[in-house]
């Protein structure tokens, strides 16, 4: 039976969905293409139609994954000063929702890791994902009016942001994590957006 292209393109995407799901959970390494297209409620052999390789898969479900970060950079652009946009950034991303929830959080924090050890495909998709996403924080934050001043601060608070994430996420006690969270949020908000 043939399927019109609007099934086959649908199907696509809800493998993608389930995939950039499950690496933000169980990282790239921890998850196999059985398990993705488990969670889009399909069977294995399903997956060849669609994709090369798991390297596209990855390639594919991170690019899809940073782009689903646009709503909030959108949300933080519209804030009307640049301490502010930094505020809105640092609350929302050291929140112990963020924190709790690694299936709909940063990309970054859940497979940034893997990326270092992976080659080909999927390296070079998340690479230009990032580069775009970081393009697309630049332009979102605006946190100085010069553009090269711009990108270091922007790439120094989200290298802060992502670090502070981690650490939280790898504590087991959730008292101690909040207190991270917490302080972190602090200290950033001091430098990035001591004035409201």
């Amino acid at each position: 039976m043939r399927y019109p292209p609007q099934h086959k393109l649908a199907t696509r995407r809800r493998i993608l969905a389930a995939a950039s799901a499950a690496f933000r959970e169980r990282g790239v390494e921890g998850t196999g293409v059985d398990e993705v297209m488990r969670r889009a409620g399909l069977t294995h052999g399903g997956f060849y139609s669609h994709f090369r390789d798991k390297s596209e898969l990855v390639a594919e479900a991170c690019a899809e994954a940073f782009d689903e970060a646009v709503v909030n950079l959108a949300r933080i652009s519209a804030q009307p000063t640049s301490a502010r946009r930094a505020r809105l950034l640092i609350d929302s991303y050291l929140s112990t929702h963020h924190r709790d929830n690694r299936g709909s959080g940063c990309l970054v924090v859940a497979v940034g890791a893997d990326m270092a050890r992976l080659s080909g495909a999927a390296r070079s998709g998340y690479a230009r994902g990032f580069a775009r996403h970081i393009d697309r924080l630049c332009a979102a934050l605006r946190l100085a009016p010069d553009p090269d001043e711009n990108r270091d601060r922007v790439t120094h608070l989200m290298s802060s942001l992502v670090g502070a994430l981690i650490f939280a996420r790898a504590m087991d006690d959730r008292a101690r994590s909040d207190a991270l969270l917490e302080s972190s949020r602090r200290m950033l908000r001091k430098t990035f957006a001591s004035v409201l």
